[in-house]
């Protein structure tokens, strides 16, 4: 039984944000949606065990009109979730609040992430030292797959610049791994921890701001947008698509299972590694990734998409 949630959905929910969490979603985001629709069942339909269409409509509009498109993303999200893993449940229609369509990740192609980088590499920041930061940070999180707060609050002690080796610290369950640095991030790590070392001998973090804390998540976010529209610069900033610094991750995974299709590999036998390399508690998470394939993909040889069908469930990734 979850510690977390009391109600009839208890465990579905706990089970739908640890596999958000599997993801790479902070659990955080869906919290709070999560505990108020536990508190409603425990309170109003307390022996109900299937989300019928009565529950769902009474829990979107039961509440203040201020929180309304976001109750309707999350019960829709919901209800996909359980409907994936074969359960009855009522799904809000896409239409219903009127709302925004559900996220999906940016693939950036080769072209694309060269631009990006290279108005990474050329931008000059008033700090030298932050202009070398990003060309490091940004090329750390794309190479070895890190989330990007894993990138961002990186402890000095846990990258090991003789071997290459990472050591990812997750507070969610203590689950660790190490993960390791081709050959030319290492050097190119090495040579930025000289100047890093020179600059901010006290702070414990690899990528220091100027007080010696992580950079913020916003900060990094904002900093990737803008280089991605410099890449861009000939197109309207409003017709960009929502580009974020977690798309670097699904651009590592997606051209690892390219390269293992490119190799005539089997994918699902290789889908633990990738797993233990990500980090995702689930493999349903790591097979996620084949969904963002190209579509001239669809039909390869090297994936089975009704075996895929089954292992992975079809989860709306809505978002805030």
């Amino acid at each position: 039984m979850s510690n977390t949630f009391s109600g009839c959905f208890a465990d579905r929910l706990e089970d739908m944000l640890e596999f958000k969490t599997a993801l790479g979603y902070s659990r955080n985001t869906y919290l709070g949606q999560a505990m108020s629709f536990d508190k409603y069942c425990s309170q109003h339909f307390p022996s109900e065990t299937i989300l019928t269409k009565d529950l769902a409509m009474q829990w979107v509009n039961a509440r203040n009109a201020s929180g309304f498109h976001g109750r309707a993303c999350f019960i829709r999200g919901f209800a996909g979730y359980l409907t994936s893993i074969g359960e009855e449940a009522y799904v809000l229609p896409n239409k219903y609040a009127g709302g925004k369509a559900s996220f999906l990740p940016y693939i950036f192609t080769d072209k694309e992430l060269a631009e990006v980088f290279h108005e990474i590499d050329c931008t000059k920041t008033r700090d030298s030292f932050q202009s070398y930061l990003l060309s490091v940070i940004f090329r750390l999180i794309y190479t070895c797959g890190l989330r990007p707060n894993e990138g961002r609050e990186l402890r000095r002690s846990s990258i090991n610049l003789q071997t290459g080796e990472i050591l990812i610290t997750e507070t969610k369950k203590n689950k660790d791994r190490i993960v390791v640095m081709s050959d030319d991030m290492r050097r190119l790590a090495t040579d930025y921890a000289k100047l890093r070392n020179a600059a901010f001998p006290d702070s414990e973090y690899f990528f220091p701001n100027k007080t010696g804390r992580p950079y913020s998540a916003s900060w990094l976010q904002c900093k990737f947008k803008d280089f991605f529209a410099a890449a861009n610069n000939d197109v309207d900033p409003d017709t960009l698509p929502p580009v974020r610094v977690y798309d670097l991750r699904h651009r590592f995974a997606s051209a690892a299972l390219h390269r293992w299709l490119d190799e005539g590999k089997d994918l699902y036998s290789r889908l633990p590694y990738l797993r233990t390399y990500m980090g995702h508690k689930e493999l349903a998470a790591t097979a996620y990734y084949i969904h963002l394939l190209p579509e001239n993909l669809v039909k390869s040889a090297g994936i089975d998409w009704d075996a895929l069908g089954r292992m992975i469930p079809e989860v709306e990734l809505w978002d805030k």
